[in-house]
């Protein structure tokens, strides 16, 4: 008898555990996973569509021109940086009020016809409910991936802010020393091995101008450059002229030589090889406090992936707008209610 009733004990208590586990299982399909102060899921009741949405617009530009990955990393960097991922950067400047646009650095910035683009679909199926903010994080999250990046997840529910000053556009640029940029990594909560991270994956993809990088060659500045491949600086020469005869507009080279449509490893190879274009590239794989970084990802892609999805997901967390702080735009280029 008492086996009977000890059996029939344990049956109960398992079929509660089984159900309670039925119970926890049900609430993490209805309600958002938390991810810090965003949420997976964000939108699943509200525009449940919404990242299939960004990620169909995404896919179709994609398909006839796979550089919008390296131009969608380049703007998801330019804004978060600045005043956090709050599309910012997004805003046109007017008659009464300048923008981010205006700074000298976000010049070539470029791929705000695909986030309009999405912002113009959502807007039909979820009217004034997924922000601009939010959608730069999911394109370029999926941009990312059809590179041959990693598929990671980005939580949602950030909220659109409303000033954009140009003053406040400070960014680590490209001829700047390992030191020098990790200041800017560090200000916003980033070590050292994330920077090398985001820097050398981001730059596996994309091109940058003659004016970022002639006065390491050697027809600008009269001699070679030690830290550059000799074929390299032949090469990139014929492309940006020289100090007496400079090319008549300012071309652009891709920074990866190899894949420079694809997200990969290749890029950190080519730089221990000294063939990195920009001198903060280069020096990541010279100087002492980054090298071991680099020769670990020219080794091992799949740590490449990994990393980058990490520093990515952190990336877009960077003082993001939540609550009721900010808005909702109907138009990323502009504010709802402009001064």
């Amino acid at each position: 008898i008492r086996g009977r009733i000890h059996k029939q004990k344990y049956h109960h208590t398992t079929h509660k555990m089984n159900s309670t586990t039925l119970i926890i299982i049900t609430l993490f399909c209805v309600f958002p996973l938390v991810l810090g102060e965003l949420r997976l899921g964000f939108y699943s009741l509200s525009c449940p569509r919404a990242e299939a949405i960004v990620r169909d617009v995404v896919q179709r530009r994609f398909n006839t021109d796979k550089s919008i990955t390296a131009a969608l990393l380049r703007m998801h960097f330019h804004d978060c940086f600045v005043r956090g991922c709050d599309a910012s950067l997004l805003l046109d400047p007017t008659e009464n009020r300048t923008s981010e646009k205006d700074a000298g650095l976000n010049q070539s910035v470029r791929g705000f016809d695909i986030i309009d683009e999405a912002k113009s679909a959502l807007e039909q199926a979820c009217p004034s409910t997924v922000s601009c903010a939010d959608i730069i994080s999911l394109a370029t999250r999926d941009a990312v991936a059809l590179a041959g990046g990693p598929s990671y997840n980005v939580g949602t529910g950030r909220r659109d802010g409303l000033v954009s000053d140009p003053r406040e556009v400070k960014l680590p640029l490209p001829s700047m020393s390992v030191f020098e940029a990790l200041h800017f990594f560090t200000a916003r909560g980033f070590t050292l091995f994330e920077m090398v991270t985001l820097v050398g994956g981001g730059h596996s993809l994309g091109s940058t101008h003659c004016s970022n990088f002639r006065s390491r060659l050697s027809s600008f500045r009269g001699s070679l450059d030690p830290t550059m491949d000799p074929n390299m600086d032949a090469e990139l020469g014929k492309v940006c002229g020289s100090a007496k005869q400079p090319a008549t507009s300012d071309p652009s080279v891709y920074l990866d030589q190899i894949t420079p449509l694809a997200f990969d490893n290749r890029f950190f190879n080519q730089i221990l090889a000294k063939r990195g274009i920009l001198n903060l590239d280069q020096q990541l794989a010279l100087d002492p406090l980054s090298s071991h970084m680099v020769s670990g990802f020219a080794a091992d892609g799949e740590s490449l992936l990994q990393s980058f999805a990490s520093a990515m997901i952190k990336m877009s967390s960077i003082n993001v707008t939540l609550g009721n702080e900010g808005e909702i735009r109907r138009n990323c280029r502009a504010v709802n209610h402009p001064l």
